[in-house]
């Protein structure tokens, strides 16, 4: 449930490595199909960003056009499957929610989702809101239905340079979620960044742009040719 404003902190020093482009993927009924709408609609060479939900996005789009992904940036995000308890919850918010009208995401979900710190941070709390609300009731009820399946067991198909990006107090994707990645992808290259949680680009953009856009400016033009 968030827009393109997530990366409005960062944006500047990412469009010093070129021009940028923003999947969206409020339309997808599957990580599938969100990663085949992507591909339609992308250059015909880039390096993708995924964060959270998009990272399963992004790994499926690096599978399906590989000659395409020049590198993959991977943030806050996992390899695993949808808990069981996980399912319910989501399921359970979604059938609330067509019921009746959609404020946005609920302050308690938004707080689950930022470091302890930010908590009171009247307007990251509200920029976290209002994407969402921007979003709409039709798209969370989309979001909630998707269950992830897991992909570890595909993660070595990913032949592109990888960087994996974890939030040391990330309470939604544990440390050991962004090491099975590091470990699953070949030779992809592990970042934990302290005193964020999920929402890194939001919480962090200074640390995020200092640890990424390098990383990205090293990716040789063209890569793999």
């Amino acid at each position: 449930m968030t827009t393109k404003s997530l990366w409005d902190d960062v944006i500047t020093d990412l469009e010093n490595i070129g021009p940028i482009t923003h999947a969206d993927l409020s339309d997808g009924t599957s990580i599938s199909d969100m990663a085949q709408r992507v591909i339609a609609h992308a250059p015909e060479a880039f390096a993708l960003i995924g964060f959270s939900m998009g990272g399963y996005v992004a790994r499926e789009i690096a599978r399906i056009a590989p000659d395409r992904v020049e590198a993959l940036v991977l943030i806050a995000t996992s390899a695993r499957a949808d808990t069981h308890a996980q399912v319910i919850r989501k399921a359970r918010a979604s059938e609330r929610t067509r019921d009746n009208s959609f404020a946005g995401l609920s302050r308690s979900t938004i707080l689950q989702s930022l470091h302890p710190r930010n908590a009171n941070n009247v307007a990251m709390v509200e920029r976290v809101r209002q994407m969402s609300l921007d979003l709409g009731k039709d798209v969370f009820i989309r979001q909630m239905a998707q269950e992830r399946e897991s992909d570890l067991d595909r993660l070595r198909e990913i032949g592109c340079p990888t960087l994996v990006v974890a939030a040391a107090e990330d309470t939604l994707r544990s440390l050991s979620e962004a090491e099975e990645l590091a470990v699953g992808i070949p030779d992809a290259e592990l970042v934990v960044v302290q005193g964020t949680g999920h929402m890194l680009p939001i919480e962090a953009p200074k640390a995020f742009a200092e640890l990424v856009v390098p990383w990205l400016s090293k990716i040789p033009p063209g890569w793999p040719s």
